[in-house]
């Protein structure tokens, strides 16, 4: 599941209307339908403000075995 799928499912399953966490977050309640209704991207910045006030963090996993390239 890509990180748009998992925010947009947090939205929805949050327990907020949109609206409520379009005003919570100061995105706006377009930008916000949008996203959810057709996965229409979102500015970094916005998608920060979601990710906090939904108690969300991305966090890198790594393959079993898998080593650090570059190093």
């Amino acid at each position: 599941m890509t990180v748009t799928e998992q925010l947009r499912r947090a939205v929805e399953e949050y327990g907020e209307t949109r609206y409520q966490i379009s005003k919570a977050t100061g995105v706006p309640a377009s930008v916000l339908s949008r996203f959810v209704a057709n996965g229409q991207g979102l500015r970094s910045e916005n998608m920060d403000k979601l990710c906090a006030y939904l108690g969300l963090e991305l966090s890198a996993k790594k393959k079993a075995g898998e080593a650090r390239k570059g190093r």
